[in-house]
């Protein structure tokens, strides 16, 4: 399909999406309609393509791909975004409801001020830490927890897998993150021979005041945030007994807030920002970009 395209554009710490609200599932966007859409000097430019459709399941169903044109199973910044959207279109019928993602139902509370949101937690579910759930190769029902991992050039760092519906690879240096070369070892350990559906690739510094990260995320490359990676970061951290339960990772794109609840659940917090809409020719756009 052709023509013009209606989108919103809405960031989250600084991770950016383009969103298209689609409630009757009539336009579906191909992978090369995302890539050429999230192309940052010749289309919108973002992390990723979110569609909004209506869903029997839950008050809406969150279509996202990542800026590579494929399709992930989560994003927490993303779905956080979708929050905002809905409420700002007068779509949601409150300020607590359901999201279908294809890693499942994830639950969304608006933080309302003066009749404005500008702050989405989510639900980002119980994260996994079997190597079937992340996955991760090896014997399924093993973890993969605070071990060493050769990340090349002969460094070896302090690693934890976690499946916060996509999969993570947490990295924990000692030294300050904005010294890490996130370009050069973020693709290979991406596409890591252990992770069979690429990861996304964390590198994570704790603090006394909680984490520093930047990430590298599967499909989209260096972002300046990632909610679903603050959660894995968050949770890998706890888990080795280096941060409590709640905490704050800040990413060079902002702040984002994560509690780990008694039940496992993991909820992620954060500012949410509509940053313009438009329209646009997808027949000059496909004209203009080569993938």
């Amino acid at each position: 399909m052709t023509g013009e395209l209606r989108f919103a554009k809405y960031e989250a710490a600084g991770n950016d999406f383009v969103m298209v609200v689609d409630l009757e599932d009539e336009r579906p966007i191909a992978a090369e309609e995302a890539v050429r859409l999230c192309d940052r000097r010749f289309g919108i430019g973002a992390d990723g393509l979110i569609r909004i459709v209506r869903s029997g399941d839950a008050a809406m169903f969150m279509d996202y791909r990542n800026a590579d044109g494929s399709l992930a199973e989560m994003c927490g910044n993303g779905a956080r975004c979708v929050g905002k959207l809905v409420h700002d279109l007068g779509l949601a019928e409150g300020l607590e409801f359901g999201m279908q993602t294809l890693g499942g139902i994830r639950r969304l509370r608006l933080h309302e001020d003066g009749g404005e949101v500008r702050r989405v937690t989510v639900s980002m579910s119980v994260p996994g830490f079997t190597k079937a759930a992340i996955p991760m190769r090896g014997p399924a029902w093993e973890t993969f927890l605070s071990q060493p991992f050769d990340v090349g050039g002969g460094m070896t760092l302090t690693a934890s897998a976690v499946s916060m519906g996509n999969p993570h690879l947490v990295l924990f240096v000692d030294d300050d993150p904005d010294r890490v070369h996130v370009s050069h070892i973020g693709p290979a350990l991406e596409r890591h021979e252990l992770f069979p559906e690429r990861a996304n690739v964390e590198f994570a510094q704790v603090l006394d005041d909680g984490i520093k990260a930047r990430v590298w995320e599967r499909g989209s490359g260096e972002t300046l945030a990632c909610g679903s990676g603050a959660c894995a970061v968050a949770v890998a951290a706890n888990e080795a007994g280096l941060v409590p339960a709640a905490t704050v990772v800040r990413f060079p794109g902002g702040a984002l807030e994560i509690e780990r609840q008694e039940s496992g659940e993991v909820l992620l917090t954060g500012d949410v920002e509509r940053v313009f809409e438009g329209s646009v020719d997808l027949d000059r756009l496909r004209g203009r970009v080569h993938t």
